[in-house]
């Protein structure tokens, strides 16, 4: 069995924080949010290659994290893209995947900005025993959020209806882009897009899948993140941190007020301020400031002011 980790998108509405840095990248702990996932696939004999699909302009990164990282599965795959406006789409740059890779194996295909809260080895499982096309449905709770997102209906774990984005959610269960598709199933990926259907979002194949078979659903409680804005960010944070504080040992704290969800990085520093949910990455420097709900990305200088939900790049000074 083959694994698929999509990290091929741009983050622009992270930018500065994702300009440079791919968002799977981004601390959540002392890892990262791509290593929740490394490590499950690392730890499933089932799964002995993972292929890490990104673009031109962040393939030297994911090429020097790979070789620096303990995990052997995964290999780069690249796209011949270095801007969003030239993507192909998620469907699109799967179906170049399995063609450029020669996939011809069952394959799982996860969202590298994930952050799931059950073992990916569970959703092998469900796979195996259904034999069908696969997704992870999660129930949001909220009907507004549900419109961003691809809408399941279930009759017990089959797929009946797939609505992607709709503007008028009938419920809150939605596809989170971790799927599974058996061997048979890969040549519809051209199929598909000969048809001339949406390369882009995931959620239209698995529609088209369902209107000509049986496509199954693995439900689960917990959590779920979709790192794709700073608020989500946030919230994956402070859901691993729980109320927490994440002091690296290397980091110098002094009169400050650290409180909940804050992850302070090796070698900042934190004098005079009051710190709420926020993330301080590492060099960074605060001092008599007072931050919410911010990120403040490496060897930036904070100096006296009150932020709020905002995000300051790499190597800035603001006072």
């Amino acid at each position: 069995m083959k694994a698929v980790v999509l990290a091929g998108g741009y983050a622009t509405r992270m930018w500065p924080i994702t300009k440079d840095r791919p968002k799977m990248f981004l601390p959540v702990g002392d890892g990262t949010v791509i290593d929740v996932i490394f490590e499950d696939l690392e730890s499933d004999a089932r799964i002995d290659e993972v292929f890490v699909s990104t673009n031109e302009r962040f393939s030297g990164a994911f090429e020097s994290f790979i070789d620096e990282s303990p995990y052997e599965k995964p290999t780069l795959s690249v796209e011949e893209t270095v801007a969003e406006d030239e993507k192909f789409g998620v469907v699109g740059a799967l179906a170049q995947l399995i063609d450029r890779e020669g996939v011809d194996d069952d394959l799982v295909v996860i969202a590298g900005d994930n952050l799931l809260s059950f073992d990916v080895g569970e959703f092998v499982d469900f796979f195996e025993d259904a034999g069908t096309p696969c997704l992870v449905a999660y129930d949001v709770g909220s009907r507004e959020r549900a419109k961003s997102y691809g809408l399941v209906q279930l009759d017990g774990d089959r797929v009946t209806d797939f609505q992607e984005k709709p503007d008028d959610p009938r419920s809150t269960l939605v596809s989170i882009a971790c799927y599974a598709f058996p061997s048979d199933t890969l040549a519809e990926f051209d199929t598909y897009l000969a048809d001339g259907n949406n390369p882009d979002e995931p959620g239209w194949f698995l529609q088209w899948l369902q209107a000509r078979g049986t496509v199954n659903a693995f439900t689960f409680d917990g959590a779920w993140f979709d790192i794709g804005t700073p608020e989500s960010y946030l919230d994956a944070v402070s859901w691993y941190l729980d109320g927490d504080t994440f002091v690296h040992g290397d980091a110098t704290v002094e009169d400050a007020d650290l409180g909940a969800n804050v992850h302070v990085m090796a070698d900042a520093a934190v004098t005079g301020a009051e710190l709420e949910r926020t993330v301080v990455f590492e060099g960074v420097t605060i001092a008599d400031a007072e931050l919410e709900a911010t990120i403040v990305d490496e060897h930036a200088h904070v100096d006296g002011l009150e932020l709020s939900e905002a995000l300051v790049g790499a190597y800035s000074r603001v006072k």
